[in-house]
């Protein structure tokens, strides 16, 4: 057949038919289908892999959670995965363009719009505690590695406290005969809200509303006692907020071109991340127990419909299905491109990742909790509190823990 010149048959263009031209050249493409595949994992795999799957997963059954999450996997997430980036390879439309196929439904297109812009903005709020983490880091002590510090509460007990056989054990002894709950240096410098001064030989805590003494400022969220009192606005965080803002914008200024080299690192950096501390964790005394209660299977709770919905839930969560993410980056794939092959890689790979995350959890959680002498429940958390106490705890364990 001969092909005027001008009309392009890579996107399965018939001749005559210009509308059929290769508008992805416009647009842009990936430089490489590599570069395709780690973001599309930095995008499936985040925080719902650390701090949401361990936690579903032993409450739920422990190993026998993984059977309904990988038969949702094999017959909810893949599928729709496929789908979405079939839907987007094909247009090479985002998520609001790509509904041209059916008006009707455009509506689905802007709900994914408002969807992303959410989870965009209270991810980034994530980030700039992460940033904050970050810079309050470069010190010779980690600032919540013991109880020593002024916004501390005579509660507070640390796993690396060196007076634990002294006047610290017989707290401790203390808590978990009265709340069954102890309080650690980390969670305290994660929420703690109030005013402290020393009195003699203790903390004393007053009202939030008194004029004297002056605030404590070593604090992270700065929470106020109560829903109307919206308190101050924190400049450290602000200032955090600012750079993360900066960064995304700094990581999609030319688009598919910067965006696909930063993911070499952010989708490959988290998984040294997490080899470090699974390898920490489980040289760890009590590790094997905190692994043991995350997988041993209590078979029973299958039969339990609400079981299946939180595995069918996180697939969701987890893989970003319907948000429209997955259309606009497969959108700048070329047409030809093996997107069941993708699919089926990143999906895996997002599993996978949740299931490893469970044991480098666990095994820190469980030498947390054979230290302290309570069950694994006891010190078991899930969403920021995991990510912002469990962790920032378990890495003062770590020989050079600022790093």
């Amino acid at each position: 057949v001969d092909v005027p010149r001008g009309i392009s048959l890579q996107n399965g263009a018939v001749p005559g038919e210009q509308g059929k031209q290769d508008k992805t050249v416009k647009r842009g493409n990936w430089g490489n289908q590599i570069e395709f595949v780690l973001t599309s994992v930095g995008y499936a795999v985040g925080l719902g892999n650390v701090w949401r799957f361990p936690y579903l997963c032993y409450r739920n059954g422990g190993g026998a959670f993984m059977f309904p999450y990988f038969i949702m996997l094999v017959f909810c997430g893949i599928p729709l995965f496929f789908m979405e980036l079939s839907f987007g390879q094909f247009a090479s439309q985002g998520c609001l363009g790509v509904w041209r196929v059916s008006p009707m439904f455009k509506g689905v297109g802007y709900g994914m719009m408002v969807v992303s812009t959410y989870i965009g903005i209270y991810y980034n709020v994530v980030i700039c505690i992460a940033f904050y983490y970050f810079f309050v880091s470069m010190t010779h002590v980690l600032p919540w590695t013991y109880c020593s510090n002024l916004w501390n509460t005579a509660d507070c007990v640390g796993v690396l406290d060196r007076n634990l056989s002294g006047h610290a054990a017989h707290k401790l002894a203390h808590l978990l005969n009265t709340t069954q709950k102890r309080t650690s240096p980390s969670e305290e410098y994660w929420r703690y809200w109030g005013w402290g001064w020393w009195l003699g030989k203790q903390w004393w805590w007053g009202p939030t509303d008194s004029s004297w003494p002056p605030p404590c400022r070593n604090y992270v969220l700065q929470l106020s006692d109560d829903i109307g009192n919206l308190g101050e606005v924190r400049l450290p965080l602000l200032g955090c907020l600012g750079v993360s803002w900066v960064i995304v914008f700094l990581c999609l200024i030319k688009g598919v071109k910067s965006s696909g080299k930063v993911v070499y690192f952010t989708a490959t950096f988290p998984y040294v991340v997490l080899t470090i501390l699974f390898v920490r964790g489980i040289t760890l005394e009590g590790a094997l127990t905190g692994i043991m209660y995350y997988l041993t299977p209590q078979w029973d709770k299958i039969l339990n419909a609400k079981v299946w919905g939180d595995a069918a839930s996180q697939i969701f969560y987890s893989l970003g299905c319907a948000w429209g993410g997955l259309i606009t980056m497969a959108s700048y794939n070329k047409f030809h491109n093996n997107c069941y092959r993708d699919s089926i890689i990143i999906s895996i790979t997002n599993c996978a990742t949740s299931v490893y995350a469970g044991f480098v959890i666990f095994s820190i959680l469980g030498f947390m909790a054979n230290h302290l002498g309570v069950d694994v429940s006891k010190v078991a958390d899930h969403g920021p509190g995991l990510a912002f106490v469990a962790y920032p705890e378990a890495l003062t364990l770590l020989p050079i823990s600022p790093l």
